[in-house]
């Protein structure tokens, strides 16, 4: 038994039983999360506990246009290779608890956060990065449960922000 002398004796004893009986860590399920990404937005998808959360991530940020030369255009190349990091680093702070990881998306971006990844995060496991043209949230969402079919069973659906 867990005794925290802040905690009324029957509360330890309501904590050990939620710990022993309704959250044995045998029971533990794996977190499976899929990222659809390019320059504009990334969803992710976490499937956890039976549970599937949806998260959208704006990068805030228009087409990019690549200038050559000139101090104005080094500038604005800077702020948007800085505009990319913090992005990046907002996408990956949602996938760091992730047993499996897949990466999907149409163009660079998923490359580069691949590269992220293994930079920042040397223990994420992705077991994927897939060229996918442009899909809805719904048609996303599909595509990595049907990668991960046994995390996908049962599945209530959470959306957020």
């Amino acid at each position: 038994m867990v005794t925290n002398k802040l905690v009324p004796e029957h509360l330890n004893d309501i904590i050990d039983y939620y710990r022993i009986h309704l959250h044995p860590k045998e029971k533990s399920m794996k977190s499976n999360v899929g990222v659809w990404i390019d320059h504009k937005k990334a969803v992710i998808v976490r499937i956890h506990d039976g549970v599937e959360e949806m998260h959208t991530i704006d990068s805030g940020m228009e087409q990019h246009v690549r200038y050559s030369g000139g101090k104005p255009e080094d500038q604005q190349e800077h702020r948007f290779t800085n505009h990319l990091k913090e992005y990046y680093a907002k996408v990956i702070a949602l996938l760091h608890d992730a047993d499996s990881i897949l990466i999907l998306g149409p163009g660079e971006a998923k490359g580069e956060l691949q590269t992220r990844l293994g930079a920042e995060s040397p223990g994420a496991h992705i077991v994927g990065v897939e060229t996918v043209d442009k899909m809805t949230d719904h048609q996303i969402a599909a595509k990595i449960r049907q990668h991960f079919p046994d995390a996908a069973e049962d599945i209530h659906q959470s959306t957020k922000p």
